[in-house]
């Protein structure tokens, strides 16, 4: 089977961490512990977020004033390379020496005028208190937005329309290798009046992005793995209570946060509807028993 999965960005840096790098791989050798489990007998594809990596990386460039900031998509790049670099060591740690693991450096193509330009939703970087975050929205510009108990940079996330680096993704996937890629729902590029392919500032949501991808690859599963074991009406309440299987349809009508569970919901949907095969959104800690259909909101498509 083929098997896309999606890590959600606590599965490198948990809520409240200091970013150093020593927590970001101890979290990465759980998630890979964890996804070493369903590689026997699969085709296993990484995708995974960036927020905080590309917000540390950002605030490190502020710092220093003798050139200009280096852009989201550049940041993006950086991380990437980072991120896609220790999921390899620590899985490879577990996996047998003849499994081969690669990471490929994703561009997605967005279109420079998606109206998500008009309106940040994209969180990225550390959670700040109010004051905090309203000093830095004034001396660079950002907007921030609540999270939480806390405030975040939030930036545009326009929709990912193509992944420049499909084939060689399938090539290396074909060949039995373990691909980790599309991280942080790729590097967003588009192309001027000229057609020219250039960087653009924003990040693509990496929900989205894994979506686009599974079903470029043609995935039998897409896994969107995160912090809470399902999708939940009522959340928040003492009556919530956790979808088990569901359709596209019966989740349309949802009103769900557009930083968080909604695009992960949204991506599930996209997935299923075009494929026919089920996405399941659940928490990373349960991947065996989602991928053997007992655990996680599974999405299914109609009949």
């Amino acid at each position: 089977m083929r098997i896309v999965i999606a890590l959600g960005g606590n599965a490198l840096l948990r809520r409240g961490q200091p970013m150093t790098a020593e927590n970001q791989r101890a979290n990465v050798r759980l998630a890979a512990e964890r996804i070493a489990r369903v590689v026997p007998g699969n085709e296993v594809v990484v995708a995974h977020g960036n927020g905080p990596q590309v917000g540390l990386l950002s605030l490190q460039a502020a710092a220093y004033t003798a050139v200009d900031p280096y852009p989201l998509d550049v940041l993006g790049a950086e991380t990437e390379a980072m991120i896609g670099y220790v999921i390899e060591q620590e899985l490879g740690n577990l996996l047998p020496v003849a499994q081969s693991l690669a990471t490929v450096l994703t561009m997605v193509e967005v279109d420079p005028a998606d109206p998500a330009f008009d309106r940040p939703t994209k969180p990225i970087g550390p959670v700040y208190d109010r004051e905090t975050a309203e000093r830095l929205a004034s001396t660079h510009g950002w907007t921030v937005a609540a999270d939480g108990d806390g405030f975040r940079r939030v930036v545009a996330s326009p929709a990912p329309r193509r992944i420049f680096e499909i084939g060689p993704i399938r090539t290396l996937i074909e060949r039995g290798t373990i691909v980790i890629c599309a991280g942080g729902g790729g590097i967003p590029t588009g192309y001027d009046a000229e057609g020219r392919l250039h960087g653009i500032e924003a990040v693509i949501d990496k929900d989205l992005a894994a979506s686009l991808l599974a079903r470029q690859l043609e995935a039998d599963l897409l896994v969107i793995a995160t912090d809470v074991d399902g999708v939940y009406l009522d959340w928040g309440t003492s009556h919530r209570r956790r979808l088990d299987v569901v359709t596209p349809a019966a989740l349309a009508g949802l009103d769900l946060p557009a930083g968080s569970m909604g695009p992960k919901v949204e991506a599930a949907c996209a997935f299923v509807t075009a494929t026919g095969h089920d996405a399941v959104i659940g928490s990373l800690a349960d991947i065996a028993d989602i991928v053997t259909g007992t655990s996680g909101t599974r999405v299914r498509a109609e009949g």
